[in-house]
């Protein structure tokens, strides 16, 4: 039986939830079978669920790593409609998405957490495991105000049949919200989405780069002595 109990702990399972929708890289890969014991010891994704997770960790050691990461990638860095970037199913490209993130990364620093990141503050990697350093209810409390961005998303990658949808159904779960289908708006078709500017000569302004590795995700707490950073694996200790 899992727990929705709004104070049953909950940091070792949202990061492996987050661990999980990151690029699956080496690193991530080593990782797989240590998430899903994370996420059977709090107990707080159903069990249904669970074997989804255990599927999607599974598939992901026996897929060739270049087919995981091209599936990846094609997944989440090919449109609006299924990115990772929450702000993004928001705002879109326009200029309100900046004074947005200015205002998450100031939740972030609030909470007395120095944001040290390559990816922006609106990954969904990032906020996971920012909720994950908060006490359990504010933790729920703060991804469920996200619930209408996250059913978006399930929504276009339950479309394609994506076992990443798994995923992001447990988020919402966690919350107390139910992970439905709902409306999106059409995504534009790709030659339009990925058109080249001229006066940049094949540098596309509408495109996102292609990750060349795992993005590590940092959080460290302002009272630490400043410390070189380099890239790190997620630990769930």
């Amino acid at each position: 039986m899992f727990n929705h109990n709004t104070s049953t702990p909950v940091r070792l399972t949202l990061r492996a939830l987050a661990c999980l929708i990151g690029y699956p890289g080496a690193e991530l890969r080593a990782l797989l079978p240590g998430l899903i014991d994370a996420l059977r010891l709090e107990q707080s994704v159903a069990p249904a669920r669970l074997r989804e997770l255990q599927q999607l960790a599974e598939q992901l050691q026996a897929m060739d790593p270049f087919e995981a990461e091209a599936r990846y990638v094609d997944t989440f860095d090919r449109g609006h409609q299924t990115s990772l970037h929450l702000f993004e199913h928001v705002h879109g490209d326009s200029a309100d998405r900046g004074p947005a993130l200015i205002d998450l990364q100031q939740t972030y620093e609030r909470a007395g957490l120095a944001f040290e990141a390559d990816e922006l503050p609106d990954h969904l990697a990032v906020v996971l495991e920012f909720a994950s350093t908060q006490p359990p209810a504010i933790a729920r409390e703060f991804l469920g105000e996200m619930a209408h961005i996250l059913n978006a998303l399930f929504t276009a990658l339950a479309r394609r049949d994506s076992p990443y949808a798994s995923v992001i159904a447990a988020v919402l779960e966690i919350t107390g919200h139910r992970a439905e289908r709902v409306e999106i708006r059409p995504e534009p078709a790709m030659d339009e989405a990925w058109a080249e500017p001229a006066a940049f000569d094949g540098c596309s302004s509408q495109g996102k780069s292609r990750p060349g590795a795992e993005q590590p995700v940092h959080f460290v707490r302002r009272t630490a002595a400043p410390q070189a950073q380099g890239p790190r694996q997620r630990s769930l200790t």
